[in-house]
């Protein structure tokens, strides 16, 4: 498998200083009360807020502590759209607005005070092939950041790079639940890999519904449903039973997703709730059975304007089925959908990314997380997937970091994953929306 060059953009180390002049003038915005935040922008590219820590005027050398501020992800198409020119485009830049005060209490950057603006030019040519640092250090800004008068000026720290992140780009020919190939895009070379078996199995009865049958030797051992979920029948609205198992092109099964709690909607409501989700199990072949490797939970997230599904994916620890890292947790709009990432140490603030979690739900201190064979991994970019939002058509896209692919059955764990998590949109679907035939069993069977 020949991967596809992307090149990963990492802003860190920010920091601020500020004159005697500037911090006597206004104490309501005072960055040691009040911390400054910057909004960093990107062409093409969403813009991404940060906080900026406040360092005194005094101290010479940057704090050992360095965090993570934001991250840009850019494929080959990305990096040419940025260095395409005309007579209206400049050089491609990043570029940085500082503003005082918090930025939630600021309610947007319309109500904080533009401090300064930060530019950094961005020559791409190489960084998919070898890391370039484009700044690392101070630089003067605002009032007083001219020739001469720095003495004056606000002392900005940054560190902006490119690392080279190559990855595994796979995509479904249709629908997970249409059982369809799965091919390896490289370029403009589409190869199948991958193909999918969808099921939708009474589980009361063991039959399969709608004769999307699973070969005998992908039964999910009995011992797992224990463990991690419960398939018993539960009163009111439910969907169960589902499964997606993914086999390589000799027809041998490699990874399977399999629901193992029923997605149950909450007294009273045509809703799963966060606190009672539904959850799958991600499962690979080993010894002569299937072992688990991950666990999603998903639910209906309800808040502001829209609804959303909610996730949380944890990595389940070898020999364990009492505790698990949480390597995702987020939301995507159940209307226009998203991405599912999963990308090690990437959240300033954490983002509930590699927390050990048992089985009670408690969550721990930071942990190491796993690659799919169990080795230790590094942090950064480790997948992504895309899903469409109810009622369109998704063939997810997957795009996997090759430092977590050792084999194709490392692969195919992520593409059972997200498939899970596309299946999960339908799941989530209120109870009183119809579904599409090839997941109706339950909607027709219990109204």
């Amino acid at each position: 498998m020949d991967p596809c060059p992307f090149i990963r953009l990492t802003i860190s180390n920010l920091a601020l200083k500020l004159p005697l002049a500037a911090k006597s003038s206004s104490s309501a915005v005072h960055p040691s009360s009040s911390p400054c935040f910057c909004k960093i922008k990107l062409k093409n590219f969403p813009p991404q807020t940060a906080a900026i820590p406040y360092i005194p005027l005094e101290t010479t050398q940057f704090p050992e502590i360095q965090t993570l501020a934001a991250t840009f992800h850019l494929s080959s198409s990305d990096i040419k759209r940025l260095a395409s020119r005309s007579i209206f485009a400049s050089k491609p830049s990043l570029k940085i607005f500082i503003y005082t005060g918090s930025a939630g209490a600021a309610c947007g950057v319309n109500s904080g005070g533009l401090l300064a603006e930060v530019s950094v030019p961005l020559d791409l040519a190489g960084t998919q092939s070898k890391p370039c640092v484009f700044h690392n250090g101070w630089i003067s800004v605002g009032k007083g950041a001219g020739a001469g008068k720095a003495s004056s000026a606000a002392q900005f720290h940054l560190n902006v790079k490119a690392e080279p992140d190559p990855r595994f780009v796979f995509q479904f020919d249709g629908e997970p639940e249409c059982s369809p190939q799965v091919v390896q895009i490289q370029g403009s070379i589409r190869q199948p890999v991958f193909t999918c078996k969808f099921s939708c199995r009474n589980t009361t009865g063991d039959r399969t519904i709608r004769s999307r049958s699973l070969p005998t030797e992908t039964s999910v051992p009995r011992s797992w449903l224990n463990s991690f979920g419960s398939e018993r029948e539960r009163p009111g609205k439910e969907r169960k039973g589902w499964s997606i198992t993914v086999h390589d092109l000799s027809g041998s099964p490699v990874a399977m997703a399999s629901i193992v709690t029923p997605f149950v909607a909450s007294p009273g409501t045509d809703r799963v709730s966060r606190s009672n989700p539904g959850s799958w199990l991600i499962l690979r072949p080993g010894d002569g059975t299937w072992k688990p490797w991950g666990r999603l939970e998903a639910w209906r997230e309800r808040g502001g304007a829209t609804d959303g599904l909610g996730y949380r994916f944890e990595l389940i620890l070898d020999g364990s089925s009492g505790a698990g890292i949480v390597l995702a947790e987020s939301s995507i709009s159940s209307h226009r959908g998203g991405k599912f990432s999963i990308e090690l140490g990437s959240s300033p603030t954490g983002g509930g990314v590699g927390r050990t979690r048992s089985r009670g739900g408690g969550s721990g201190g930071a942990s190491p997380a796993n690659s799919p064979r169990g080795g230790s991994v590094q942090k950064g970019f480790v997948m992504a997937a895309s899903v469409e939002g109810e009622g369109k058509c998704s063939k997810p896209c997957v795009e996997v970091s090759v430092q977590h692919v050792s084999c194709m059955e490392d692969a195919a764990a992520y593409v059972a994953l997200s498939a899970a998590v596309d299946l999960s949109m339908d799941a989530c679907r209120l109870f009183n929306q119809r579904m599409r035939k090839e997941l109706c069993y339950h909607s027709e069977s219990l109204g």
